[in-house]
Parts: structure tokens; C-alpha cells; sequence
């Protein structure tokens, strides 16, 4: 009997979700900051919390490919409560911070805020509440507005928050004179055809997740590994295994697996997820950290827009759109990390979040992340 779940159920909608949210955002993205704010931006503090994190770590290297302005990851405590507040003022309306929480309502981000725009950043929230903490707390919102679904850990949500700052890293560097018009254009049309390809793509996906699920459900733990922007997918893999299934997992750039992750024993029982873009300037560097994970008898699990013969190693290769231009991977690489943790969760009899029930209860509703003082120094 053929395996579904709430996640399953949340991936197969992501090509219509793709289209519908391209619309909306594609314009909203265009007017949200005026020429002259544009030019202004000497440097860029990208934010979040869980997947929102991940979806800042996604798009990175490409906000500077696109933009050329120096860009930081910084987590949302970080932010908050240790980054320097001569660095949250040093130019006029400098650095612009970018928060994304589609609920808008964790504690830490409008903490974030607040600091920033003490000490002079410009903010801009990026979330679906603009009458929440965040929303209030930045001087400008983009406004998500993701049709409601039923509950599962985020995936919609998350293709969602790349694609707003992707569809913005687009437009600063168009703006910038970075690039023409026209290529602009070309980097907006290879994200709407990342929804074709990812429909045509998502039945040998799925198929292919559904049957590892059944020997990788009994793995105690997951290793999940990437480098460059393939990194921020494999963060991600490893918070859903832990929301969907509740079993350990780990994350780590391909350089630092081989300094340290290869290590742990008991190696044919840990499930290991290599994120790997074949134009990513890291790839040979992951090739080699795959033919080492290999030796150590690991089972292996590849996300990539290649094939085998482009490793040459024994694994399982799960292929994902092949995309016009490199920084539109991270909106489909992540997908068969859902549909793996989506599985795994159904197999063992989890509950995902594990209900908030029980020992979990104080986490319902996301009480945990929105219910915390609020200190702004």
C-alpha cells in the first residue's frame, strides 16, 4: 500500500505553489525598495530561525554573486544579543537587515529588529503577518501570502522564503547595473521553469524515497552534508529529520565531514545525505568526501543535478531539476529531503513535533519561540 502523509502531501504541491508564488512575489519584489535605498546598501545581514535560517544560508553566495555586496548569515540571538552595535549603525541606514519568519512572531526576530533599528540598520521584514512583531518591528515588509495547507513540518513555507530573497538578491543586482535587464529576466524564467521541471521530476523522487525509507527507518542516526549554498539543503534535511522523526542528526560542509564526522562508529548504521550541485565550486571536494563515506561502508544518499558516472561512486543518486543558472538550485534540491524525513516519520509511527504532547507540551503553538523577554540592548 503506497505510503502518504502530510508531508508528502505538502511536497507534491510545491510546482503549483512555485507559479502562484512567482506571480505575487516577482512584482512585490520590484517595488519594495526605492533606487535610491538600493544604492545605498553597503552591506547585507541576512536573518532567521530554523528554516528561515536555512533559507538565508541558501542564498547567501548568491545575494553576492548577484549583488556584489558583502553578505552575513547571522543567527537571530546572534543578532540580537552579540552582534556589535557599531556595526548596526556604521553608514547611514547600514547594513540592511533581512529577517524572514512567515508567522512573524518569534521573540528572537523582533528582538533582532528592535536592536537594528536602534543603532541605525535598515530593516526589512520579510513575512505573511505584517501585523505581527516583526511586521511592526521593520521599516518595510514583504508580504508572503501563502495559501493555508494542512499542517507539516515546513516545506512550503520554506520554498517560499528562498524565493522571496532570491526573487530580491535578482532585483538589487538589476537595479545595481550588476547585470542587464535582460539577464534579470533570464534568471526570473529559470525559477518559473523550476516548476515544470520539478512535476515532471517528483514521481522518481518520490518513488525512489519511499524505498530507502524502508531500510533507513531503522537508522538510530543521520549525517546530512553539503558545501556552499548545497549546505543551507543539507541543514535542512537534518531539521526535518528531527521534526519529522525524531531521531539525531547532524550537519557539515564536505571539508570539515573529513576532519571530523568520519569518526563515528557503528558507520553502516548512519544514514548519510550528500547535498552536491555539480557546478558548485566545492564539487570536487564533495566527490571525494562521498568516495570516503563509501569506504567507511556508509549508506549513501545523493542529491544532485548529475548522475553516478559524475562521481564514481556506489550510491543511491536522487536527481533534482538541472537548472539554466546555478543559483536557482536551492529552490528543488531540498524537496527529496522532505519526502525522505515524510517516510521515515510514517514507517516508524511518529508524530511530527512530536504532537507538543507530553514532555513536548511547552512548545505548542510555538510557545517556546514566541513566549521569551524581549531585551534590547
Amino acid at each position: 500500500m503506497k505510503l502518504d502523509n502530510a508531508l508528502r502531501r505538502q511536497v507534491f504541491s510545491l510546482p503549483s505553489l512555485m507559479k502562484e508564488q512567482y506571480e505575487d512575489l516577482e512584482p512585490k519584489t520590484r517595488k519594495l525598495l526605492t533606487t535610491p535605498e538600493i544604492f545605498s546598501i553597503q552591506r547585507i545581514v541576512l536573518t532567521g530561525c530554523g528554516d528561515s535560517y536555512a533559507a538565508a544560508m541558501a542564498t547567501k553566495h548568491i545575494f553576492e554573486l548577484l549583488t556584489n555586496i558583502p553578505v552575513e548569515v547571522v543567527s537571530a540571538i546572534e543578532l540580537s544579543r552579540l552582534y556589535h552595535d557599531k556595526q548596526l549603525g556604521f553608514s547611514a541606514q547600514n547594513p540592511f537587515v533581512f529577517a524572514v519568519s512567515n508567522s512573524g512572531g518569534v521573540a528572537r526576530i523582533d528582538e533582532a529588529m528592535q536592536r537594528a533599528n536602534k543603532y541605525g540598520a535598515f530593516t526589512v521584514g520579510i513575512t505573511g503577518n505584517e501585523q505581527s512583531p516583526l511586521g511592526q518591528a521593520a521599516q518595510r515588509v514583504l508580504k508572503l501570502a501563502i495559501p493555508d495547507f494542512e499542517s507539516a513540518p515546513g516545506t512550503r513555507t520554506y520554498l517560499v522564503s528562498v524565493m522571496s530573497l532570491l526573487l530580491l538578491a535578482i532585483r538589487i543586482g538589476e537595479v545595481r547595473g550588476c547585470y542587464t535587464m535582460d539577464q534579470a529576466m533570464a534568471y526570473r524564467y529559470d525559477i518559473c521553469a523550476q516548476a515544470e521541471r520539478l512535476e515532471e521530476m517528483l514521481p522518481e523522487m518520490d518513488k525512489q524515497m519511499e524505498e530507502l525509507s524502508e531500510q533507513w527507518s531503522t537508522f538510530p542516526a543521520f549525517d546530512f552534508v553539503g558545501a556552499g549554498f548545497d549546505y543551507a539543503a543539507a541543514w535542512y534535511g537534518h531539521a526535518k529529520i528531527y521534526e519529522a522523526a525524531g531521531k539525531f542528526a547532524m550537519h557539515n560542509y564536505s571539508e570539515d565531514w573529513l576532519h571530523l564526522n568520519f569518526f563515528m562508529r557503528d558507520s553502516e548504521n548512519i544514514g548519510t545525505v550528500v547535498v552536491s550541485n555539480t557546478s558548485n565550486p566545492a564539487h570536487s571536494r564533495t566527490k571525494e568526501m562521498i568516495h570516503y563515506a563509501q569506504l567507511l561502508q556508509r549508506p549513501l544518499l545523493v542529491v544532485t543535478d548529475g548522475e553516478q558516472k559524475d562521481y564514481g561512486t556506489e550510491a543511491c543518486y536522487v536527481r533534482v531539476p538541472k537548472t539554466a543558472y546555478e543559483i536557482t538550485m536551492p529552490l528543488t534540491q531540498f524537496v527529496p529531503l522532505s519526502l525522505l524525513a515524510g517516510y521515515i516519520c510514517e514507517r516508524i509511527g511518529e508524530e511530527d513535533g512530536r504532537g507538543c504532547k507530553g514532555k513536548w507540551a511547552f512548545c505548542a503553538n510555538g510557545a517556546s519561540v514566541k513566549n521569551s523577554e524581549i531585551i534590547v540592548k
